[in-house]
């Protein structure tokens, strides 16, 4: 009988070894054989998730954000251990001490599961194996991937850090909202960073990982209060919590930004504008996109916030102007459903909806609205963000309206999607009406620069951002007209010429292939021998055509591609009056090198690049071609008085005595020429302007000592802006606005005079040398190159033949002879000359 009971166990015993032994080797080979096909753990080590990159004010104030996925990378040392245990008791109480995979966790959750009724369960899988779904197994099937984790998280915590393991998950993990990561969530759902987390909050996004879209704020407010009870619980449970604090923040409610008791992180950035897009679009190029938008840039924009308001005003100021001039109402071209216009709720949700500009501040920000009545004296609307109870009222009356033609009833129907902005007395700031506005359609754009360094201080591409994204500072190709013409004098100057040359104004013919060319000047006048002082200040192009063919067209077009403003100009006459096509944001940066002596400067957005890890990857003052050299910053004994020497490594694109003497020529242009009604500044100014053929662009570019600023203004598809537009007239203005508090915060001062120059007072209207005590306003004292003899009185013609009658320029549009002083004292006679007759001629101007 023994026998038998031995025999018996025995035989149970076995086949339970047996049993037990084959059920391993088969585990065994199944690990084995998935283990052979599982990718490598060892790139984790390395592993750089997709994170934010932010952009910078000068302050240091963040002013926007490009991301692919919104993730703020930050490193285990940097979570507070608040936010660790938050998550490690919700999802892996066992983190520290299992090796990967927990079989207790795994049974835990079992039970757990079963007393809830599947109410509270805490996942089965470890964070470390969650990293490795996350991370290495995404698309795989369950049960493969199941035994895959498993195989990884063994092999991974062998590799790598408990903190390293816990740092990848918390910085992965999707929480909702399109955030990435527990940094990210807190700003998302708090607006808050870590470390001002309470533990109740802490608790809320350790809630999420499991399934954020069943635990949202708001639809599913009270299944995510329970959640974070539990996780408030665990954390009680597991000593990371005393009893106190867990009775005080489990009595906390559930607040978030999605149910209004935090304001959005959002909201705190400014808007969205040309400056920072312009920054996304060149740094995509320079680093490609996927890398900009992933690689967690810091970039430190040159912007000056003030600055760029100003020139935002200034530009608009000057567009809106213009269109309210041709009287005519274009609204916003978009409607609401009659439908929805039956309450109040229904066209506030159909008016948000709305895509229009919500990014325009003119005196007053402007209002999205819907006219929900067409009276005969007034409309009865609804503004965004504005009660109908609101003490203003909700009505824009008729005589608001008298700018543009026609009546209410012709222009508005219920439904049109409008603007409006507040008008508020000019004394007391009381409010006086709602007014109408509207995005005109002619655009423009602005940009302003230091000279020295090219640091781009603000830039407006456009009336509106929000409106319409194209950035005509930077992207839109137009004709510079007259603006080009310094270029051609800066040739002509480096030539040998001097701004005492005479050049004749008389007419010009061409024959080209698509017939003869007859240019003309703005006034349809031609005015003879004229020196080059008064020919660029008056905007002269028969002047400008023929200096052209005594200089040479390419000797032109390689001076222009020099500075930047092509990249390969056309070897035409045409294109010395402007008519190739280049860019504010490169004719700017050329003018700049005018402005700071004939140095070479690189225009930039960006004062430094650094990649998530704080290391500089960009620098633009360490930049080829940028560097600026402390001479003397290292040393520690600078005498009393005595500051560090800055020396620039800048190429020199031209002559210092060719800098001045062109800088002087166009401070006559802003003194008496043709910039000389609009832009008044209290310091040195000097600049151009420009308006092309039926003036379908109109351009001013100009500088003080420090700052370099330029405007144009035209429709995009070019078409003629009307009788009386021009370059001084209507760009002028915007440059002038801006660059008074340009002065007032940069300051400015007398142009650097070079030490090689020799002053000789000329007249600007014959170009005769005048004694060193001349005066009266034709006296101009001009720069010659030291050593130099200038030779007074030699005519230069161009080649071109020279015939009929011409109209000489006189001071003050007179036509008298006059007596001026030469330069042996004596008296002389300048009597009037005979003219060329009034042959018409096309060009631009």
């Amino acid at each position: 009988m023994l026998r038998f009971i031995f025999s018996f166990f025995g035989g149970i015993f076995a086949v339970v070894t047996m049993g037990a032994m084959m059920v391993a080797l088969t585990v065994g080979a199944v690990f084995w054989m998935y283990g052979r096909d599982v990718r490598s753990h060892e790139h984790l080590a390395q592993y750089t998730p997709p994170t934010i990159s932010r952009i910078y004010s000068v302050e240091g104030r963040v002013i926007d954000e490009f991301a692919q996925e919104r993730r703020l990378f930050t490193p285990a040392n940097e979570i507070p251990d608040l936010v660790k245990h938050a998550f490690i008791s919700a999802e892996d109480k066992n983190f520290y001490t299992h090796s990967g995979y927990d079989i207790r966790g795994i049974a835990a959750a079992a039970v757990q599961a079963v007393q809830s009724r599947g109410r509270d369960v805490r996942g089965a899988s470890t964070i470390t194996q969650q990293v490795m779904k996350n991370f290495l197994l995404k698309g795989e099937r369950p049960a493969e991937r199941k035994i895959k984790e498993i195989i990884l998280a063994n092999r991974v915590e062998e590799a790598m850090s408990k903190d390293k393991i816990l740092e990848l998950y918390l910085n992965e993990i999707f929480l909702g909202q399109n955030s990435y990561g527990v940094t990210a969530a807190a700003q998302v759902y708090f607006n808050k960073t870590l470390n001002e987390l309470a533990p109740h909050e802490a608790a809320f996004l350790a809630s999420l990982p499991k399934a954020p879209s069943n635990y949202h704020p708001v639809r599913e407010k009270e299944r995510l209060l329970a959640r974070r009870d539990f996780v408030l619980e665990e954390m009680y449970e597991n000593g990371y919590i005393d009893e106190a604090t867990y009775e005080a923040e489990v009595a906390q409610p559930l607040r978030s930004v999605q149910n209004g008791d935090f304001e959005p992180y959002q909201r705190g950035l400014p808007p969205r504008d040309y400056f920072t897009d312009e920054i996304r679009r060149q740094l995509t190029k320079d680093f490609g996109e996927d890398q900009f938008f992933s690689g967690g840039y810091s970039v430190r924009a040159t912007i000056d916030r003030e600055m760029q308001v100003e020139a935002a005003t200034s530009l608009r100021r000057a567009l809106e102007q213009y269109d309210r001039g041709l009287g005519r109402w274009t609204g916003t071209g978009k409607t609401i459903p009659a439908e929805a216009l039956a309450s109040e709720e229904a066209w506030r949700a159909a008016l948000a909806d709305v895509r229009v500009a919500r990014d325009v501040d003119l005196v007053h920000p402007w209002h999205p609205a819907v006219v929900l009545e067409v009276r005969e004296n007034e409309l009865v609307i609804g503004i965004e963000d504005v009660a109908l109870d609101d003490p203003r009222g909700n009505r824009v009356p008729r005589s608001d309206t008298n700018w543009f033609t026609g009546n209410l009833f012709e222009n508005f129907d219920e439904g049109d999607v409008i603007h409006v902005r507040q008008m508020t007395d000019d004394s007391s700031g009381a409010f006086l009406r709602w007014s109408l506005r509207q995005v005109p359609k002619v655009q423009g754009g602005f940009m302003a620069m230091d000279v020295n360094t090219g640091r781009v201080i603000a830039m407006q591409g456009g009336f509106s951002y929000q409106h319409s994204v194209f950035n005509r500072a930077t992207q839109a190709q137009r004709q510079p007209g007259s603006s080009f013409k310094p270029f051609v004098y800066a040739s002509a100057l480096d030539s040998g010429y001097t701004p005492a040359t005479i050049v004749v104004d008389a007419p010009i013919e061409i024959d080209t292939p698509q017939g003869v060319w007859r240019p003309k000047n703005a006034s349809n006048r031609f005015y003879g021998p004229t020196p080059l002082r008064t020919g660029i200040e008056r905007s002269r192009n028969l002047m400008t055509i023929r200096l052209a063919q005594e200089v040479g067209i390419d000797v032109v077009a390689r001076y222009a591609e020099k500075f930047g403003v092509y990249d390969n100009m056309g070897r035409n006459l045409a294109n010395a009056l402007g008519a190739d096509e280049t860019t504010l944001f490169n004719m700017v940066a050329a003018y700049a090198m005018f402005a700071n002596g004939g140095e070479r400067v690189e225009p930039t957005l960006v004062d430094r690049v650094q990649d998530r890890y704080g290391a500089t990857i960009y620098s633009h003052d360490a930049a080829e071609g940028n560097r600026r050299v402390c001479v003397d910053c290292d040393e520690p004994d600078l005498a009393p008085g005595r500051g560090p020497r800055i020396v620039n490594e800048r190429e020199r694109v031209m002559d210092a005595i060719t800098a001045y003497q062109l800088t002087s020529m166009m401070r006559g242009v802003v003194e008496r020429g043709t910039a000389s009604k609009t832009v008044n500044l209290s310091v040195p100014t000097a600049g151009k302007t420009g308006t092309t053929n039926d003036a379908k662009d109109v351009w001013f570019v100009g500088f003080t000592s420090s700052i370099v600023a330029g405007c144009y203004i035209g429709y995009d598809t070019p078409r003629p802006l009307g009788r009386g537009a021009s370059g001084g007239g209507m760009c002028g203005p915007v440059f002038n606005r801006f660059m008074q508090k340009a002065v007032a915060k940069y300051g400015a001062g007398e142009f650097d005079v070079p030490a090689a120059c020799d002053f000789i007072k000329i007249d600007r209207f014959s170009g005769a040398r005048l004694s060193a005590d001349a005066s009266g306003p034709n006296v101009v004292s001009e720069c010659f190159r030291e050593g130099e003899d200038p030779l007074f009185g030699i005519q230069f013609d161009g080649g071109f033949a020279v015939s009929g009658s011409f109209d000489l320029i006189r001071p003050e549009g007179g036509n008298a002879a006059r007596e001026v002083t030469t330069s042996t004292g004596r008296k002389a006679v300048v009597g009037p000359k005979a003219g060329f007759g009034t042959l018409s001629s096309g060009g631009l101007y």
